[in-house]
């Protein structure tokens, strides 16, 4: 009769099966705090409305102590300006804005100064593209000092075309003005301008 092997069992000695035991512990560990760090991060995250108002802040607080300083030269009120530039670059991120830093869609001449560009403009009821020139600055500071200088001294036709903007006592009747000057081709673009003044609070810089 054949003799039945006996297995031989490797055995391993006490330090090292504690070593695997604590390593087995650390993983899961490791795995657990990982868990929980993700579920902190998910539950912390925030929103996509919370986004963009952090990036909505930025941007008023990025442009409007230069836009105070220029009321002082000047005479347009912050909240206005700053209004300006929040419709007409949409916070900063048009292509005109973002890449010739030219906040108001303002237009020039001078071809070296300027580019040849498409916008849109509200002409007899309806809107549509319009390709002109517009200017190009080195810096945002630029644009908005143009800017006001625009409606502080007019046009070459009309250097009184902005009066009724610069004279207006609150952003209301300076929103209206704008609008009755010629400013804008846009019909609604006084209900805008209120909008966004209102719901920022930006007439806190008019003070």
């Amino acid at each position: 009769m054949a003799k039945k092997r006996r297995r031989r069992y490797k055995k391993y000695s006490y330090p090292f099966i504690l070593a695997m035991i604590m390593l087995f512990v650390a993983v899961i560990t490791i795995i657990f705090l990982g868990m929980n760090l993700f579920n902190n991060y998910e539950d912390n995250k925030p929103t996509h409305e919370e986004v963009v108002l952090q990036q909505h802040n930025a941007f008023i607080d990025k442009i409007s102590p230069y836009a105070v300083e220029l009321k002082k030269e000047y005479g347009v009120l912050p909240s206005v300006t700053i209004a300006q530039a929040i419709i007409e670059s949409d916070w900063g991120k048009s292509g005109l804005a973002s890449k010739y830093n030219n906040y108001f869609g303002v237009k020039g001449e001078n071809p070296n100064n300027t580019k040849l560009l498409y916008t849109n403009e509200f002409v007899d009821g309806k809107w549509i593209k319009v390709y002109g020139r517009f200017r190009v600055y080195s810096d945002y500071k630029e644009s908005m000092k143009d800017h006001a200088s625009l409606l502080a001294n007019g046009t070459t036709w009309n250097p009184q075309q902005y009066q009724h903007v610069l004279a207006a006592k609150d952003y209301v009747d300076a929103a209206f003005a704008l609008q009755t000057d010629g400013y804008a081709t846009d019909p609604g673009y006084t209900k805008k301008l209120l909008k966004v003044i209102k719901q920022y609070n930006l007439d806190r810089f008019d003070k």
